[in-house]
C-alpha cells in the first residue's frame, strides 16, 4: 500500500487507455503473483483465498494481488507412514509448499505443474503434476478429463477426488495411490505415472495404481537388492495370510479333520473341549473383537490409542480363554491374522485386505476348502478384469513382459532395471544408457 499511495500517479488527470494499469504493474506494484481479472466473482475468490484485490477508478480491469500470509503446519515426517530410510519429509496441507518439495527434490526442467479449480463452491486449488518428456500423452489427457469431470461442491480432501476418477467404484481395492511421501510420487513420476495434489490436503495421489505398488515402499529401493527383495516377497506372503488363514482354519476344523495330521488334530480337540461355538461364529467373535480394537486404536488420542490397541487384545483373548468361549488355537490364528494385515505399507490394501478376510471366512464355512478354491477363483477373475485409468492392476503378471517382472515380487539390482515400465507407456523408456 505505501508505494501506491506515495506514487504521483494521481496528480495527472488524463492517462491514455490501458497506461494507468501499466504504470502500476511497472513501477508502483512490487508483488511477484499478479494477476488480472474481469469479473467480480474471480475477484472475490482471490479475496476468499487471501489475495487481495486492487480495484483502481479508470482502469477496466481488477488487479489480484498474491499476499497469502496464513499459517501453515511445518514440513516433517509423514505421521501415516513410517520411514525406515529416505528423506523425512512430508507434504503439508499447503499446495504451494508442496509442489516446492517436488521441485527441491529434482532439478529436472521437465517436471510440469498444470494447476485447476475443483468444487463450485470452494475453487479449491488443483494440481496434475507430470515430467513432460516421460508421462505418456494419452493418459495425461486421461486424467485431466476426468479431473474436469468433476462436478462438486467442495472437495474437503483428496479422498474425494480418488472416489470420482477411479475406473471401478465396486470395487474394493484402491484403484488410485495415496500418500504423504513426496520421494514415492517422485518415484511414480519417474516411472511415467501422473500426480494429482489438492489444497488442504497432505495426500497425494498418484495415477496409474496396481495392485504391486500398493506392497512395495520407497525403502525397497534404498537397500540392498537382496534383503528388499526377500522383504516384499514377505509383504506377498502376508497379504495372502492375511485374507486365507482363518478361513483354512474355518476349513478344516469344519469339513476336513481326516487331512490335518493325527497328533496336531488331537492338540486342537483338547483345545477345543468345552467351546460352546460352532468354529465360524468362534473365528468371527475374535476377527470383530480384534476389528473394534483397532477402530477404536485410531480414534482415541495416539499414548491412549496404542495402549488400548495392546492391552485391549492381551485382556480380551485372556478373558476369552479363560471364559471358554474360544479356543488358544484360535486366538493364536487371529493374532498372527492381525499381524500380517499390518505388514501392507498402504492402509487402503490393508483394509481391503481385511474384508476379503471376511468373505473368504463365510465361503469356507459354507464349502469347506471348495468355497475357498472358489472364493479365490471369483478373487482372480475379479483383479485381472481390473483397470486403472486402462493398466490392468495385475500387471506385469497379467501381459508378457519380463523386463517388468524384474520389480514385481522381487526387485533385481538397479543397474539391471535399464528400462520404465512397459505398462504406462512412458516416451523416453530407457532409464540408463551404457
Amino acid at each position: 500500500m505505501k508505494p501506491l499511495m506515495s506514487d504521483g500517479a494521481g496528480k495527472r488527470k488524463h492517462w491514455r487507455k490501458d497506461a494507468l494499469k501499466q504504470h502500476l504493474l511497472d513501477h508502483v506494484i512490487s508483488v511477484a503473483g499478479i494477476k488480472e481479472v474481469e469479473d467480480i466473482e474471480s475477484g472475490i475468490k482471490g479475496v476468499m483465498t487471501g489475495s487481495a484485490l486492487l480495484l483502481v477508478d479508470g482502469v477496466e480491469v481488477g488487479i489480484v494481488l498474491d499476499v497469502k500470509g496464513w499459517k501453515s503446519r511445518a514440513i516433517e515426517e509423514p505421521p501415516t507412514e513410517a520411514l525406515v530410510r529416505g528423506p523425512r519429509i512430508g507434504f503439508i496441507e499447503n499446495i504451494r509448499d508442496n509442489t516446492s518439495i517436488l521441485r527441491r527434490l529434482t532439478n529436472d526442467p521437465n517436471l510440469t505443474i498444470l494447476n485447476f479449480e475443483i468444487g463450485d463452491r470452494s475453487k479449491k486449488d488443483l494440481a496434475i503434476v507430470y515430467i513432460k518428456d516421460i508421462a505418456n500423452e494419452e493418459l495425461l489427457q486421461e486424467v485431466i478429463q476426468r479431473v474436469k469431470n468433476i462436478d462438486i461442491d467442495d472437495a474437503l480432501e483428496s479422498g474425494y477426488i480418488e472416489q470420482l476418477i477411479e475406473d471401478n467404484y465396486l470395487s474394493i481395492f484402491p484403484q488410485v495411490q495415496a500418500t504423504e511421501r513426496p520421494d514415492r510420487v517422485m518415484g511414480g513420476l519417474l516411472e511415467g505415472r501422473i500426480s494429482i495434489l489438492l489444497d488442504g490436503t497432505p495426500y497425494a495421489l498418484i495415477v496409474p495404481a496396481t495392485f504391486a505398488m500398493m506392497i512395495q515402499s520407497p525403502e525397497d529401493y534404498y537397500e540392498r537388492w537382496i534383503p528388499m527383495s526377500l522383504i516384499r516377497m514377505l509383504r506377498y506372503f502376508a497379504a495372502i495370510l492375511s485374507i486365507f488363514l482363518p478361513s483354512f482354519y474355518v476349513a478344516f476344523i469344519s469339513f476336513h479333520q481326516g487331512m490335518i495330521p493325527t497328533e496336531l488334530a488331537l492338540a486342537i480337540a483338547s483345545t477345543r473341549i468345552g467351546v460352546p461355538f460352532p468354529t465360524i461364529i468362534e473365528a468371527l467373535l475374535m476377527e470383530l473383537a480384534i476389528e473394534m480394537l483397532r477402530e477404536a486404536g485410531l480414534r482415541l488420542p495416539r499414548p491412549v490409542g496404542q495402549t488400548i490397541g495392546l492391552v485391549g487384545a492381551i485382556i480380551i483373548g485372556e478373558a476369552a480363554v479363560q471364559a471358554g468361549l474360544v479356543s488358544p488355537i484360535m486366538v493364536i490364528v487371529v493374532a498372527t491374522t492381525a499381524i500380517a494385515s499390518f505388514v501392507s505399507p498402504q492402509y487402503g490394501m490393508g483394509v481391503a485386505l481385511r474384508v476379503l478376510r471376511f468373505v473368504a471366512m463365510f465361503f469356507a464355512a459354507f464349502l469347506g476348502l471348495y468355497g475357498i478354491i472358489l472364493f479365490f477363483l471369483l478373487l482372480c477373475i475379479h483383479v485381472v478384469k481390473l483397470r486403472s485409468f486402462g493398466v490392468p492392476y495385475v500387471t506385469p503378471a497379467t501381459i508378457y513382459n519380463w523386463s517388468d517382472l524384474k520389480d514385481f515380487i522381487f526387485r533385481l539390482p538397479l543397474f539391471v532395471m535399464k528400462q520404465r515400465p512397459k505398462e504406462f507407456f512412458p516416451k523416453e523408456r530407457t532409464r540408463r544408457k551404457f
